[in-house]
């Protein structure tokens, strides 16, 4: 069965995003850049894969990305519609028309919809965002990499937006950067 990741940056108080969905404050430098570009090349976005010298590259993890409207919509207002072509691509939400025919507009239920994918052979399935869409799929997630970012921002988008409900995970890896960022992995214990 294939798993859900959700594979997300936050600052060090919790946030995946500003709040009108600013995200500029996460540095991508350094050793960590190296090591993102090396372990997740298919999360670069399409407009961002050839300056970076990932023209080419194979997807390592995940041949599925998964958004919600708000973390989707940024890219299309600049003109990207499709940011992933080299993923399958699902966004969810109940009021956009489908504006590329690379992209899968979801207006059902997140959670059975991922189930059904689970089941279905292929690689994994990023969880891209947002904290809407990650607190419905909550039960669904198997994996969480966060992406740490050594900044305060005091207000924004949380990692999670969902009910109280808590859910436990297990840390199966940690890696500190010279930019004193880190990537932290946990497993899920509700399976």
């Amino acid at each position: 069965m294939r798993q859900l990741t959700y594979y997300v940056g936050t600052t060090l108080d919790g946030f995946i995003a500003g709040p009108d969905g600013q995200s500029d404050f996460f540095p991508f430098e350094g050793d960590l850049a190296a090591a993102l570009l090396a372990e997740y090349p298919e999360t670069i976005p399409a407009h961002g894969r050839g300056p970076l010298g990932l023209d080419g590259v194979a997807s390592k993890r995940f041949d599925t990305v998964l958004m919600g409207r708000a973390t989707y919509e940024p890219g299309l207002a600049a003109g990207v519609a499709g940011p992933y072509p080299h993923l399958r691509q699902y966004v969810f939400s109940r009021t956009l028309a489908r504006p590329d025919p690379a992209v899968e507009i979801v207006s059902t239920d997140p959670v059975a919809f991922v189930r059904d994918l689970k089941r279905q052979d292929g690689a994994g399935i990023w969880l891209c965002g947002g904290a809407d869409l990650a607190g419905q799929l909550l039960a669904e997630i198997d994996e969480l990499v966060i992406k740490r970012y050594p900044v305060v921002i005091g207000s924004g988008i949380p990692l999670f937006r969902a009910p109280f409900l808590p859910a436990g995970f297990t840390l199966t890896d940690s890696r500190v950067f010279n930019t004193g960022a880190t990537i932290t992995t946990y497993a899920t214990n509700q399976k």
